[in-house]
């Protein structure tokens, strides 16, 4: 029989699976002795924690055993029925566990039965009581419970969870020691975890809360090594497949950078160039992600990259994911390259047929150094002469084809990525785990705070007073609303709507404009140029603004129901009343909250850190919507969490790089299951031709 036979056979091969219970498993995506075998708890109830009655303190989880001294039952005024069993300890101290609305319990109680009972106590009038504890029949010999740990499994209706623990047990006994260990024996000697056998059995039915977590961080682990393998073989491959030009910086280079710009660069700044100019050095593509918190001066560091592939007679292209955001880089260019010789220009979706085959002439003949555009530097007809560096930013908004072509503009062009959304740092070692990663975080100097309020729809008259205060002092302001224009299903304000209401009511004093995305691009060009040439006042708006709009006189945002946004796009939008010499404000208009969006705006409101509010938006939405990573082909983690587990998901990581380097293709027979855990988890979704 061959290994993995066992873990394949249908649940209903268990003693007391009929049809109707595999129906029920199924629920939970049971369906195979594999399926239950890693069906992990989602946590477990400590009972060793055993007192006296009289030890007892309120609130904690605890375990008393005693002597069942009286049972009764009664109805209560409200219909509920309660059923009450006192039992006494050995000092002849008592407590009273209750039971609303069950009968089951009453069956297995009587008197003289000894017992242990564990909950949470609290004291009520004048003795001890337990609601609904977990109890656990003692023998006469016994002053502790067997099961001191017990894990609390994800259910659903009509599965009880010692039910549930039985079957994990049967499915153990038919399958546990056909799960093959993938970790090679090194590294499980090196972290000192158990074999995959050994360690399941922990996991289900450990004896110490201790063992079982261990069990629990090597699955972990080992589904981090298996992705960072994975990972590690495709960044090989990518290095592995061509050679770039070197594109050294020396003093000389850099001094002719720097006078470009009207300022100082920060700390981070110079270290980012630092890593990004020793990448750009070696004959070996540079792939590496440049992440920014909001503000913090990205792309004056990916000016300074483009520029050294320039200044070595190479081609540069900057690639943005929305006309908006190319123009918007295209404007910042213009004015750091105002007195240089660069030779630049800007391709996007709405040029002329004529202009566009023009351009295309000049990048292919090499009559361009630096090319900004959205994905229409990306089509097949663009050919560039001698593309030395390729920038992309928000590489997360551009589909899996679209980052394909974009490494094919070239001959091995150096590749930097760049985001203005904080990520995690663990999410981006995962997400990105084939790039080097170079964080800035540091403002730099003069950059003034945001102060964010968080106000409800009776104060927006006080609001709107506010703001036609500060524009009268010369201020400017956004208005950000979720729709573009009235829905049927969507009881939200829309901009077109909330437009025409401000123009004729509370701001019919000032100059008020609308931007959204279904404008034509000129339109929104000139409502832009308007806006920042200080024609209008008030700019009413989409989300259109989230990235890259830079109007440093802009300090005021009112984000009508914030609760319908995310933390990664409210960060973004407060990031556009952070760009001047004045402080800005951020005020939250929200509606009815309740759940995570609660706990969204009240993170928003208590922090303008953009790493810490990612890993807040993290752990609400988790990593297959965060950032919508399904696209990179990871899928959902089965056991670990990137922010929970940060510690195992670094060591993971070291250790496949190591392994990476001491066995590229996973050839020794220690580690042939791993190389087949990764092929079958990541080959296809990853292309991994460097172990294939």
């Amino acid at each position: 029989m061959p290994d993995r036979e066992p873990l394949q056979q249908p649940v209903q091969f268990l003693k007391g699976v009929g049809p109707a219970r595999a129906e029920t498993l199924g629920k939970l995506g049971i369906a195979t002795v594999g399926d239950l075998i890693f069906h992990f708890p989602r946590s477990y109830d400590d009972l060793s924690d055993l007192r006296t009655i009289n030890q007892l303190t309120a609130g904690e989880l605890q375990t008393v055993a005693g002597e069942v001294v009286e049972l009764g039952s009664k109805e209560l005024p409200d219909g509920r029925t309660i059923l009450n069993v006192v039992i006494a300890d050995a000092h002849g101290a008592c407590l009273e566990g209750s039971w609303f609305n069950q009968v089951a319990p009453a069956r297995q109680f009587r008197y003289g039965l000894r017992v242990a009972f564990s909950g949470k106590p609290k004291w009520f009038r004048d003795h001890w009581q337990m609601n609904h504890p977990r109890v656990q029949i003692l023998d006469d010999q016994s002053e502790a419970p067997a099961n001191q740990v017990v894990p609390v499994y994800p259910l659903t209706e009509g599965l009880h969870p010692e039910k549930l623990r039985d079957l994990i047990r049967q499915a153990l006994a038919v399958g546990g020691d056909h799960v093959p260990d993938l970790l090679p024996p090194g590294l499980r000697d090196k972290h000192r975890y158990p074999p995959a056998p050994q360690a399941l059995q922990h996991v289900h039915f450990p004896e110490i809360l201790g063992q079982a977590l261990q069990a629990k961080r090597r699955f972990i682990y080992e589904e981090f090594l298996i992705l960072q393998v994975a990972l590690a073989a495709r960044r090989r491959d990518t290095h592995d497949r061509g050679r770039a030009a070197p594109l050294p910086a020396d003093t000389d280079i850099d001094a002719r950078i720097r006078r470009l710009f009207p300022f100082a660069l920060t700390n981070d700044q110079n270290r980012a160039i630092r890593e990004i100019c020793k990448d750009l050095a070696q004959d070996r593509p540079m792939q590496r992600l440049l992440q920014a918190d909001v503000g913090a001066g990205k792309t004056a560091v990916a000016v300074y990259a483009m520029l050294v592939a320039i200044a070595h007679k190479h081609q540069a292209a900057l690639m943005a994911p929305t006309e908006v955001l190319a123009r918007q880089h295209w404007l910042t260019l213009e004015g750091y390259l105002a007195h240089s010789r660069v030779r630049r220009l800007l391709l996007t979706g709405s040029l002329s047929a004529k202009a566009r085959q023009e351009a295309l002439r000049d990048i292919r003949a090499g009559n361009v150094d630096l090319v900004v555009g959205t994905q229409a530097l990306v089509q097949d007809d663009v050919e560039f002469a001698r593309l030395g560096l390729a920038v992309v930013d928000e590489q997360h908004k551009f589909g899996v084809a679209q980052r394909a072509r974009i490494r094919k503009l070239g001959a091995d062009p150096h590749y930097l990525v760049m985001t203005a959304t904080p990520i995690p740092r663990t999410i981006a070692l995962t997400v990105f785990g084939d790039l080097d990663l170079s964080i800035i975080r540091e403002l730099p100097p003069g950059r003034h705070g945001v102060q964010t309020r968080w106000s409800s729809a009776k104060d927006r008259d006080k609001l709107y007073e506010h703001f036609r205060q500060q524009l009268r002092q010369g201020r400017q302001a956004y208005v950000v609303c979720p729709l573009v224009a009235e829905s049927e299903t969507l009881d939200l304000t829309a901009a077109e709507q909330l437009h025409a209401e401000l123009k004729e009511g509370a701001f019919r004093d000032f100059r008020i404009g609308l931007l959204h995305g279904r404008m034509k691009d000129d339109a929104k060009d000139e409502i832009m140029r308007q806006f920042r040439e200080r024609e209008l006042d008030l700019l009413v708006t989409t989300v259109v603004i989230e990235v890259g709009v830079d109007v440093p006189n802009a300090t005021l945002m009112l984000i009508e129901h914030a609760e319908r946004f995310g933390l990664s796009q409210l960060h973004q939008l407060r990031g556009r009343v952070s760009r001047g010499a004045v402080a800005g404000e951020c005020w939250l208009l929200a509606g009815m909250t309740s759940g995570d969006a609660d706990v969204r705006l009240r993170a928003f409101t208590r922090t303008s850190d953009g790493f810490a509010l990612a890993e807040e938006d993290a752990r609400l939405r988790g990593l297959g919507e965060f950032f919508g990573t399904r696209q990179h082909g990871l899928g959902e983690l089965r056991f670990g969490n990137l922010i929970d587990d940060q510690a195992l998901l670094v060591q993971a990581r070291t250790d496949a790089i190591d392994l990476a380097t001491r066995d590229p293709q996973l050839k020794l027979p220690d580690h042939s299951r791993l190389r087949d855990a990764v092929l079958a988890r990541y080959g296809k979704t990853l292309d991994l031709a460097a172990i294939g």
